[in-house]
């Protein structure tokens, strides 16, 4: 089998950032996957699954009613590894394209207070498992590392 492209990314070397994972093609409309990585990988401890469980709620919300993006979002949610998200949107975009976005978004984050969208067991199969302040936590560490000073190398794969 032929190892997928997410498998190709040098883990060892690659930073916190905000990076095209992949563009995917349906008919004549382009799909871009970024790659939210929020902690290094193999570095920097996981996040916990309370943290970016709220994180997707919060974030999820965020943009499906963001005026501007609310009808290119395609996807948000957690990796595998929990090292960080992925969110998909509709059309041929870069990083930079985003990053007003991020930077809203992560910042609802950090001044949320309340219950958390979606938080309950009626609108969630896992509502109790959710942690607002470690959310805020890793959101203040990933605009502050990522948002606040985007590098080009917070923004291309490492080779």
């Amino acid at each position: 089998m032929e190892k997928i492209a997410s498998f190709t990314v040098n883990h060892l070397d690659l930073l916190t950032g905000v990076y095209v994972s992949r563009k995917d093609y349906v008919g004549k409309e382009v799909l871009t996957t970024f790659d939210l990585r929020m902690t290094r990988p193999n570095v920097e401890p996981v996040m916990g699954t309370a943290a970016i469980h709220a994180l997707e709620h919060l974030c999820a919300t965020f943009l499906r009613n963001d005026s501007e993006w609310k009808e290119r979002v395609i996807y948000f949610g957690p990796m595998g590894c929990r090292t960080g998200c992925y969110l998909i949107l509709a059309g041929d975009l870069e990083a930079a394209d985003i990053l007003d976005l991020l930077r809203r978004m992560f910042c609802f984050v950090i001044d949320f207070q309340g219950e958390i969208p979606g938080a309950s067991a009626r609108d969630c199969g896992n509502y109790l498992d959710m942690n607002l302040s470690m959310a805020q936590y890793y959101a203040r560490k990933y605009r502050q590392e990522v948002l606040e000073q985007a590098t080009a190398e917070r923004m291309c794969y490492p080779k």
